[in-house]
């Protein structure tokens, strides 16, 4: 294996990490907005905001470093997206701060109704940083970004069949699997009203997730026949195939009321639909126009980075393990304890 196929595999990771990680963020700013009015949705948005303080913004290290490595390893693909994509990427980069500012200050805000409209703020940015991002990655599968600086069409690249697919898929991934945490979290915090009804929510965002996934493979077959090709054969075949089995055991275990392993199998699913799409358009960066080894910067510069990914692992691991042990363990949470129980009424079925 060359070192740019090293470079792609960690790139791939890299995005699979945030997909998982910033995915559960951004699925649980999702239910947020879908709690219902500011009294029903109460006790869930509580939840939401006692799961994600710790953490939501130590995810955000994985789109930081997956952006270091395509400008640094794969300077061609780095300038084409950019230039390219720059509709829906600023309109992802929007909802990135918008849904930042509105969680960071909707806590100390007084005044329900503030509160409430900077809920929805945070709701309706989860929604569209996560649905641009996948677009783009969708027009990029799809063999829509070519190389050179603004070659490709800014609206057009995103906006088609594929891109629609891949975004909606986005957005069930990050529903499923935020869901499928906030079941443990409600667990762990000894309130099974709110346990079943973020167990409701996962194994239907679970289903819908497995409906898109066929449906877009149907969409593919039309729009973009390499990346179907890619999908129904080899290790993409693979891959997503285990993606649907790592749903459906999720989806088993939680109608069971087994938590131990959820969190495992959701992240799973998710890591496994983004490996389905690597394999797939493997050995295209950009396809159908760009390889993998056309696209990678200078040698020394890539063993350097594969040097310098390793030492970040090294020392950025440790830390981010040690913080999401601390969260699941409920040390980093004392000051939402008496915000979730304070105010008691039913919650939304």
């Amino acid at each position: 294996m060359s070192s740019a196929d090293v470079v792609a595999v960690v790139l791939l990771l890299l995005i699979a990490a945030y997909g998982c990680g910033g995915g559960a963020d951004f699925g649980a700013g999702i239910w947020d907005l879908l709690a219902g009015d500011r009294y029903r949705g109460a006790r869930p948005r509580e939840l939401v905001d006692y799961a994600m303080a710790p953490v939501w913004e130590a995810n955000n290290v994985w789109l930081v470093f997956a952006l270091i490595v395509t400008w640094t390893g794969f300077p061609p693909v780095f300038e084409a997206v950019m230039s390219t994509m720059w509709v829906a990427l600023i309109l992802a980069a929007l909802g990135l701060v918008l849904r930042g500012a509105a969680f960071a200050i909707r806590k100390p805000t007084l005044g329900v109704a503030r509160r409430h409209r900077l809920g929805v703020v945070f709701g309706v940015a989860s929604v569209l940083t996560p649905y641009f991002l996948a677009s783009a990655f969708g027009g990029v599968a799809s063999g829509r970004v070519p190389p050179g600086n603004r070659q490709g069409d800014p609206i057009t690249s995103w906006l088609n069949p594929t891109s629609v697919v891949f975004g909606l898929v986005g957005l069930a991934a990050a529903a499923f699997v935020a869901a499928s945490f906030l079941v443990s979290d409600a667990r762990r915090f000894g309130e099974p009203d709110l346990e079943a009804y973020f167990r409701r929510r996962s194994i239907g965002s679970g289903g819908v997730l497995l409906l898109l996934m066929v449906v877009g493979l149907l969409v593919m077959h039309q729009d973009a026949a390499r990346l179907f090709d890619g999908l129904t054969s080899g290790w993409g075949l693979v891959f997503g195939i285990l993606a649907a089995i790592a749903v459906l055991l999720t989806g088993l275990l939680l109608s069971r009321g087994v938590l131990r392993a959820t969190r495992l199998t959701a992240v799973a699913a998710v890591a496994l639909l983004v490996l389905a799409w690597g394999a797939a358009q493997r050995p295209y960066a950009l396809p159908t126009t760009l390889t993998i080894d056309q696209a990678a910067g200078d040698p020394d510069t890539l063993r350097w980075l594969v040097v310098v990914t390793v030492v970040a692992v090294v020392l950025v691991g440790p830390a981010l393990a040690l913080l999401f042990r601390l969260d699941t363990t409920a040390r980093l949470a004392a000051d939402h304890d008496e915000d979730l129980t304070e105010v008691p009424p039913a919650v939304q079925q």
